[in-house]
């Protein structure tokens, strides 16, 4: 039985969501692993648009999805999304949806906080979210954390919610100037979010051993990209938590040895949004048909983003901190209709060629892609099902990525549809 891990490999918002739904067709049990609603994961279904932003995308299947213990979750925004999906006739109930008891709680002042902060930082704000993941992550790290284990036990529960927003009141009101929060309304309001979230609290854990041990396949799905991870990304323009594959192991709560596989999706360009240096981001009519067609906006934020031609630096990057045993190609469909394609092969700065990532930002803000150019294709390739159907020069740039990274492509996506979809190695199945 095969257990894969699903990783972005560029900055986020590269196709996970419709690749979770695809492959959990296979799978039995689908876990989210880290970070929290600051991502967004987006399927097409018979036409129709569905949005998740906590659930794992696999609940589209009808499968058993899991919020593990690495994950941050606003407790308001899970109920919303439960009920818009229950609203599409989606079983959400707590056979299919269970939340690591060891998962933190994301509090009004983790956002009040997130907010304050990138006022106060003006232009120099990191370009957050603004929906308190850092700052939850901040109390994690801080042990001043409130987790779901906590919220079930009231008594337990209101000593430390108590005790943390003396401190919190103190910073929003005396160093940001914002305004203060009630204890006493957090209180009352999370009381109400436990009545409704008890019955889905569980160890996370315990039931993916037990489903492994049973012989049921397990597909970890991961959120935001490799290089916003909070090590190994664009620091400081990074998300709070360890994005890469190894940290399913301790945000899911399994060992190493139970990861089977690791599939990297990789946009067919390269796109960002918020701040951060970009070294193939286009300024150019170009971008701008890249952005326009592929429909480039945020689905958590609904900013535009930033869009630039493929960087097989940030993309060997991916490959050697996740440990990819295969890659997914997404969104080839919006570079058809250009006379030439470019993939960024390496960096120049000053007298040298970078081809491995650098940490030090200014370095990189001085980086200039080197280009490899190919010939693009004017074919429509949306209702192609198979990769030898596609034109020529479509496969010789699939070709051109797999030589470049050492990976194989199993996976071509050619629309926003579950359905069109190359498929030529299904990793969940034998």
């Amino acid at each position: 039985m095969a257990n894969i891990v699903i990783v972005g490999t560029q900055w986020g918002d590269e196709g996970k969501g419709k690749i979770v739904d695809l492959l959990a067709a296979n799978a039995d049990i689908v876990v989210r692993f880290q970070g929290g609603n600051n991502a967004g994961h987006t399927m097409v279904v018979k036409g129709e648009k569905i949005i998740s932003h906590l659930v794992p995308s696999g609940i589209l299947q009808g499968k058993t999805c899991l919020l593990g213990n690495g994950m941050v979750v606003d407790p308001e925004v899970l109920i919303g999304e439960m009920d818009y999906l229950a609203g599409k006739g989606i079983d959400v109930g707590p056979d299919k949806i269970k939340i690591s008891d060891r998962a933190h709680l994301i509090m009004p002042y983790h956002k009040a906080l997130d907010h304050a902060r990138e006022k106060k930082k003006g232009d120099a704000k990191i370009g957050t979210t603004g929906r308190g993941i850092g700052p939850c992550y901040e109390d994690k790290a801080a042990r001043s954390g409130i987790r779901f284990a906590d919220l079930i036990a009231p008594d337990g529960f209101r000593r430390k919610v108590t005790t943390v927003m003396d401190e919190k009141n103190f910073i929003l009101e005396k160093y940001l100037g914002a305004d203060p929060l009630d204890p006493e309304d957090v209180i009352a309001t999370y009381s109400r979010f436990a009545e409704r979230l008890t019955p889905h609290v569980a160890n996370v854990s315990v039931l993916i051993d037990e489903g492994i041990r049973a012989g049921r396949q397990v597909l970890f799905e991961g959120a935001q990209g490799t290089h916003l991870d909070i090590d190994h990304g664009t620091y400081p323009f990074v998300t709070s938590s360890n994005v890469v594959a190894g940290n399913v192991c301790s945000g899911a709560g399994v060992g190493p040895g139970q990861v089977t596989g690791v599939l990297g999706i990789v946009k067919a360009y390269t796109t960002r949004v918020g701040a951060g240096p970009f070294p193939s981001e286009l300024f150019d009519a170009v971008g701008d048909r890249i952005q326009e067609k592929g429909a480039e906006f945020g689905a958590t934020t609904g900013r535009r983003r930033r869009c630039g031609w493929l960087d097989t630096v940030i993309l060997k990057n991916a490959v050697r901190l996740n440990g990819l045993t295969g890659m997914v190609i997404t969104k080839l469909d919006i570079l058809g209709g250009l006379d030439t394609l470019k993939i960024c092969t390496g960096y120049a700065y000053k007298d040298q060629t970078i081809t491995h990532f650098p940490a030090d930002l200014d370095i990189l803000a001085d980086c200039r892609p080197i280009y490899e150019s190919l010939p693009g294709w004017s074919e429509d390739i949306s209702d192609i099902r198979s990769r030898d159907a596609l034109p020529a020069n479509a496969r010789a740039y699939l070709d051109r990525i797999e030589a470049l990274t050492g990976t194989p492509v199993d996976i071509i996506s050619v629309g926003p549809g579950r359905s069109q979809t190359i498929v030529t190695r299904n990793p969940l199945k034998p």
